[in-house]
């Protein structure tokens, strides 16, 4: 491990927040008399983000008199553990690359070079507005979607070198695109989809696993199929159903089990306009509240017409295909953030959100 070393420049003092401070009494109090030093690595991580991403010398001896250590000893954690930051970081963001072999031989060289481009030559230093800043880490422990990066809690997989640009540009905006694979898949399925345990039969009934696994239905290879029977061939000999306008349900109950549409259907499909609105209605939803959908493209989507949670609940293949073609700057964003789904538990409410998607919405 390389040399670390604090930063030249320091602050005068640190002290925990009164919310800080009492959360870390608690954290204190879950340890025997005697081995409260054990609560160092914790409170050190929250001081960390407490201070803007980065450790400090006041920080290292405010701990150490809580913990009723030497500052010596604190100060041989901080600089040990590589995921405390030595120097100022990013305001909005430090990038941690994965640099491991899997992620190396899947692209994370273009990713560093994104990197040394877009925020600074060399690691650990500020972009010049002072909102980036990055870093190559070991394995981050995704190997089978690399490349991939971390950026605080947030890990994004299955990078590409432009998706990478386009995550940058959103955290640049103020937004925060969805994190986990990039490039469409479930977790670290197989690229063309699971093909062990597809059988509905060998998982529980009405579980949010099952929801979220199985979407609406399955065929007998485990593949979504659509609700509603495809439409005959045209003239054309088209296949069945490009054609299908939305099939999507309004009622709540149905709004539960309603999944975005797979890439393979939207391309398959043909362009449907949704239904929009020529002038907002009198209840327009905050669609801002979609993880991936920022100040620009909710403007963007109230020139289309689009105001609600319910319109992109509705969407099916056509409309998705419809509606991405006029997202100017922003293709692929529908499918890639899962809109749809988050629509329609928005659409039944922020209880709704939570329990299918884990957290609360943005």
């Amino acid at each position: 491990m390389s040399f670390r070393r604090l930063h030249p420049e320091q602050p005068d003092s640190f002290e925990f927040t009164p919310e800080n401070l009492a959360w870390a009494k608690e954290v204190i109090a879950r340890y025997p008399q005697g081995r409260q030093a054990s609560a160092v690595i914790p409170l050190l991580m929250r001081a960390q983000e407490q201070n803007g991403g980065w450790v400090t010398e006041p920080m290292i001896r405010y701990i150490a008199e809580m913990l009723n250590m030497r500052p010596i000893r604190v100060l041989e954690v901080a600089t040990f553990y590589t995921q405390f930051q030595l120097k100022p970081v990013g305001k909005k963001a430090h990038v941690w690359v994965c640099g491991t072999t899997p992620c190396r031989l899947r692209g994370a060289e273009e990713l560093i070079k994104v990197c040394k481009r877009r925020i600074a030559e060399k690691a650990h230093t500020l972009s010049d507005d002072g909102d980036f800043s990055w870093e190559e880490v070991e394995c981050l422990g995704a190997c089978s979607n690399a490349p991939m990066i971390q950026i605080g809690e947030r890990v994004y997989e299955d990078l590409t070198p432009e998706r990478f640009e386009e995550i940058l540009d959103a955290i640049a905006a103020g937004e925060w695109p969805e994190p986990g694979p990039q490039n469409g898949r479930k977790s670290s399925e197989p690229l063309g989809g699971p093909t062990t345990l597809t059988d509905e039969s060998l998982f529980s009934r009405g579980s949010d696993a099952e929801a979220l696994i199985f979407g609406q239905g399955k065929g007998a290879k485990g593949k979504a199929v659509p609700k509603k029977p495809a439409a005959k061939k045209t003239a054309e000999d088209k296949p069945a159903g490009k054609k299908t306008t939305s099939t999507r349900p309004a009622a709540l109950a149905d709004l539960a089990k309603v999944r975005t549409p797979s890439e393979e259907e939207v391309e398959n499909a043909a362009p449907v306009q949704p239904k929009l609105y020529e002038t907002p209605p009198e209840k327009v939803d905050d669609l801002k509240l979609i993880s991936g959908v920022g100040p620009v493209l909710e403007k963007l989507l109230h020139r289309l017409g689009v105001y609600t949670f319910e319109q992109i609940a509705s969407w099916g293949p056509g409309e998705v295909k419809w509606v991405d073609e006029h997202l100017e700057g922003f293709h692929g964003r529908i499918l890639r953030d899962k809109w749809v789904e988050q629509a329609a538990a928005l659409a039944i409410g922020e209880e709704e959100y939570e329990k299918r998607f884990g957290r609360k919405p943005r």
